[in-house]
């Protein structure tokens, strides 16, 4: 899981979290219902596009607005591997590695829709193949890079007996 690989997806500033998954969804934790309804109010071809694998890369903010679980975790079910911004919400970026779903923060970029990307979580490094241009993240600690692997942080938890 240290290396991530695939096709970006960019949006841009100040994405919140009702954005991301619509409110009148977060009644259930309902994966596959979830991921049905992901980005679908900034970007209806969002669910048509994906696919397993894929990268979301976006601008400053990513995240704000609730401090609900169901976003990251919508998008981990839509088939993101990662997420690369130039900044999170706080609590966003904590429920995104609670949930398993790695985050990076990197500076402004050239990164376009499409672009084939690699994501090397130990290094903080992305490569956008289709430019050959490569960022430096911000490193996670390593205990983020622990909870990342364990797919979470309950599993984290569970396999360290604190759970």
């Amino acid at each position: 899981m240290n290396i991530l690989t695939g096709l970006a997806h960019v949006y841009g500033d100040n994405i919140d979290t009702d954005r991301i998954i619509p409110g009148k969804y977060t009644k259930t934790l309902d994966l596959s219902h979830l991921a049905a309804h992901v980005l679908e109010d900034l970007d209806p071809t969002f669910r048509e596009r994906v696919q397993p694998g894929d990268i979301l890369v976006a601008g400053r903010n990513f995240g704000c607005g609730s401090s609900r679980e169901q976003a990251p975790l919508a998008l981990k079910a839509a088939g993101i591997t990662a997420v690369i911004a130039h900044s999170f919400a706080r609590i966003f970026f904590r429920n995104g590695i609670n949930v398993g779903l790695p985050l990076l923060e990197i500076g402004p970029h050239t990164i376009e829709n499409g672009c084939q990307l690699t994501v090397d979580l130990v290094n903080g490094r992305v490569t956008d193949h289709t430019t050959n241009q490569t960022y430096q993240a911000t490193k996670l600690p390593a205990v983020m890079l622990d909870i990342l692997e364990a797919g979470g942080l309950v599993n984290y938890l569970k396999a360290h007996g604190n759970y």
